[in-house]
């Protein structure tokens, strides 16, 4: 049985982000880097990101992602709350490609969507350029449901919010994602 991906602290996140900005792309790299990492987007969900998922009607950018069931893992279909970093580099994203109202998020070379293998293979190569071991593309969708869960006692929100904000249809699917931390578990434990 394989290993989960990995995931990630912020500093690595932090030096993911300066990685992709001094390479091609540089601004459709850092949104697929905080597509997965600050809203926890699969490969497939990255690939299939139209603008009209993340546009209002007035074509200023919502506050939420609409993770369309067409793209989203079994049909199941999910609006994601747009983190500040995220808005940002989606409103640079946005205005480099001219304002679009239709068409891909996370374009190809060619100017369509980019297929989710080239995604995958994208995230590959990418850590492997920084020595990450054990990351895959979805060490950023990990990351941000195991983050999630961590912060939930901040929020008053439950472990419901997370598996709703991850897609999954049972609870234990989003318990599986969730890695645990040992220096919280010592300190726990020292208050019991």
């Amino acid at each position: 049985m394989s290993q989960p991906a990995r995931v990630l602290e912020g500093a690595d996140v932090r030096r993911l982000l300066r990685h992709v900005r001094d390479h091609r792309h540089a601004t459709r790299n850092q949104a697929m880097v905080l597509l997965s990492f600050k809203a926890g987007l699969r490969a497939g969900e990255i690939a299939g990101l139209e603008w009209p998922m993340i546009l209002r009607p007035d074509g200023q950018l919502d506050r939420h992602i609409s993770v369309a069931r067409q793209i989203a893992k079994n049909g199941s279909a999910r609006r994601v709350p747009v983190h500040p970093d995220l808005k940002v580099a989606l409103l640079r994203l946005h205005m480099a490609q001219a304002r679009p109202r239709n068409g891909a998020v996370i374009q190809s070379e060619r100017g369509t969507n980019m297929r989710p293998q080239s995604v995958v293979n994208w995230f590959r190569a990418t850590y492997a350029d920084l020595g990450l071991a054990g990351c895959s593309s979805h060490s950023g969708r990990r990351t941000f449901i195991t983050r999630s869960a961590r912060l939930l006692a901040r929020t008053g929100g439950s472990l419901r919010d997370v598996q709703e904000l991850a897609g999954h249809r049972s609870l234990t699917t989003t318990e599986r994602y969730i890695e645990g931390d040992r220096d919280a578990q010592r300190k726990l434990v020292r208050l019991v």
